[in-house]
């Protein structure tokens, strides 16, 4: 190691043979196919997996921040035939689910391409709502689809800060400001304030499953959207899904056995790939996310994935 520069020379010689390699890669993909003899048919996949919501210090996330630049490369690449939604998602924030389902949809109208989604264990709640991005919608047998309703869940201190002789102050300007306050006991008119809230977005999510799954859907809406959710077998005979398969299979089927996959997702640094670099650094190059921090997002995300026994 140069002790002048601080550089390993084998790290820079990696760190700039992945460059290149990287840069030969876009060049590449921008050489049209005829010149480089390839003429197979080329499926963008788009992985779409895990808690919907915008990430935070305790957890990762699905989010239009996060997967806006992997939609657009997806429906970018030279060639490409079709959009593939791998999606596994017990769900999360309506908002965010919108905002990826709408992107999506916009560019498959623009650049005139397919979307086929997938669900791998579970596609329930914000994950339906994502997988009916898709203009054909397929499940495993044993997947878990559904899930269309809107969940709020919530802890309640009151009794245990009395009992420990703990004064609780809020002060708010403005009636409403505090909705179901955790140290304080619930209000009657909070609930009805939430009950609102949670019907007009389970309003919204409703609209959406009509407009996508038009004319497909076989059961009552009362059944439907109840908030009950079924396997991917069941779901195809409710009109959920469109059919039962894997995506190898069905994408062979469609184009061809010499279909190719492109995986797109978020492009990591060296050291990254090798696992040397921590999650994030603060200003003196510290960890600043540290085991108990993961831990409390582990527990967050795995209460969603436990609603459906997985």
């Amino acid at each position: 190691m140069s002790f002048e520069t601080g550089r390993c020379p084998i790290a820079e010689r990696c760190r700039k043979t992945y460059v290149e390699g990287m840069v030969l890669q876009s060049v590449l993909d921008r050489v049209p196919r005829p010149w480089r003899g390839e003429r197979r048919p080329v499926v963008a996949v788009l992985r779409l997996g895990g808690v919907i919501g915008a990430p935070t210090r305790f957890r990762g996330g699905l989010s239009i921040s996060s997967v806006a630049p992997l939609i657009e490369r997806a429906f970018g690449l030279r060639g490409v035939k079709a959009v593939a939604l791998a999606v596994n998602s017990p769900g999360g924030s309506a908002v965010q689910s919108s905002l990826i389902c709408r992107r999506i949809r916009a560019l498959a109208d623009e650049k005139k391409l397919p979307v086929y989604s997938f669900a791998e264990d579970i596609a329930a709640s914000g994950g339906y709502w994502l997988a009916c991005a898709g203009d054909h919608v397929y499940a495993d047998e044993s997947s878990i689809i559904g899930s269309i309703g809107v969940i709020y869940s919530g802890f309640g201190f009151a009794e245990m800060l009395s009992k420990l002789g703990i004064e609780r102050r809020l002060h708010t300007v403005g009636d409403r400001k505090a909705l179901l306050d955790p140290f304080g006991p619930e209000k009657p008119a909070d609930l009805v304030r939430l009950k609102l809230l949670q019907k007009e977005i389970h309003a919204s999510f409703k609209q959406l499953v009509r407009e996508r799954r038009a004319g497909k859907l076989k059961a009552s809406e009362r059944k439907l959207f109840s908030g009950e959710f079924w396997t991917g077998s069941r779901a195809l005979e409710l009109g959920l899904v469109d059919g039962i398969g894997d995506m190898r299979s069905i994408m062979r089927a469609r184009f061809g056995d010499k279909v190719r996959f492109r995986m797109v997702g978020a492009r990591r640094s060296l050291w990254r790939q090798l696992g040397r670099v921590p999650a994030s650094l603060g200003d003196d190059g510290a960890a600043t996310e540290g085991w108990a921090d993961r831990l409390i997002g582990a527990l967050e995300a795995r209460q969603l994935w436990s609603r459906y026994g997985l």
